[in-house]
């Protein structure tokens, strides 16, 4: 098996550039200097350019004996372009970062190249550039820092939220935390009873937990629909409108009837119970859904590409002051936090 050690840095980068030059082909506004330059050069048509990174260690953000390289690849732009897509902003570009020990299969970096292309060119984004470095042993990190543009309008904050908003999701909730929950259960990856309902149902909670499949574009829907006030699902649903409402100064109420019978209901249901499925809709990480604020008089139901889900509505913050509830209770939903204990 060829491992990194076998290559020096040009060889390998000319393995890995090629994958990503697909990705080229399919941006509003492709980079003016590419990969092999001392830096990129990209377009910023707006005259703002929206910045974010985000960083997947082994055996913290993903295990090897769940995830194919491929899926680490998707993950990670999922990890950053739903950030974009929170600001309104239409992805751009792509900087890729790998740290890893030199014992690391070289197959294994070329297909994390391979899993970042496909997820870029579905979102249309352009990989443009990077680093490689060695890493200790055992040590594999892998870095994604991603660029999108506003196309003229101001960025989708979260402090925007106003009384009398409406709340809606777009996307999935709890699939990704429930396939966690599963492999760590020790399910879903035996493939015995994939056949059967509930096989069904643990089959696609893992894969989409592995590889998540965000909204593409729902960013800048809700960016001209005039959204107040946008953030996405990345450390639990109640954690992230949790951060709205404290930045916004306001009460967001939801709607539990609509949260069972839309996101818990199913497969989530069915793989884990009832109960556990809506303890996952409320506090299930890397989901990379959207959570948007709307004025009241946006049809939300009308607005193109993914559907949009009505989930509540934004009040005036009252004595217990910035709040999420869940039928006008605060849920005891924590989210991800990476120095929890």
């Amino acid at each position: 098996m060829e491992r990194l050690r076998d290559l020096d840095e040009a060889e390998l980068l000319a393995r890995v550039v090629p994958r990503y030059a697909a990705t080229r082909g399919v941006v509003r506004d492709p980079a003016p200097v590419g990969p092999g330059d001392d830096a990129a050069v990209v377009a910023a048509p707006s005259g703002s350019v929206v910045a974010t990174t985000d960083t997947m260690v082994r055996g913290r953000d993903w295990r090897d004996e769940w995830s194919t390289p491929q899926d680490v690849g998707r993950k990670v732009v999922a990890q950053n372009l739903s950030d974009v897509a929170a600001m309104g902003a239409a992805p751009t570009a792509l900087l890729v970062a790998l740290m890893a020990d030199p014992e690391t299969p070289v197959d294994w970096c070329l297909g994390l190249a391979d899993g970042i292309a496909a997820a870029a060119a579905e979102a249309g984004a352009e990989v443009v550039g990077g680093d490689v470095s060695a890493a200790g042993p055992g040590q594999l990190v892998v870095a994604v820092t991603a660029l999108g543009d506003l196309r003229g309008r101001p960025p989708v904050l979260r402090s925007g939220a106003r009384p009398g908003d409406v709340v809606a999701v777009c996307g999935s909730l709890g699939l990704s935390g429930g396939g966690l929950a599963l492999l760590e259960a020790g399910e879903g990856l035996q493939d015995d009873a994939a056949g059967a309902p509930r096989g069904r149902a643990v089959t696609g909670l893992v894969a989409y937990h592995r590889a998540p499949q965000p909204p593409w574009g729902a960013g800048l829907v809700a960016s001209a629909a005039h959204a107040h006030a946008l953030v996405d699902v990345s450390d639990g649903f109640v954690t992230d409108t949790g951060r709205v409402a404290r930045a916004s100064g306001v009460r967001v109420d939801l709607f539990g009837r609509v949260l069972r019978e839309h996101f818990a209901a199913g497969p989530l249901t069915l793989a884990l119970g009832e109960v556990e499925a809506m303890r996952q809709v409320l506090t299930g990480g890397e989901e990379h859904s959207l959570v948007g604020c709307f004025p009241p008089d946006v049809d939300i139901a009308s607005l193109p590409g993914p559907a949009w889900v009505v989930v509540g509505r934004v009040r005036p913050a009252g004595d217990e002051g910035p709040v999420v509830t869940v039928d006008d209770e605060v849920p005891d939903a924590p989210g991800w936090d990476h120095f929890a204990r």
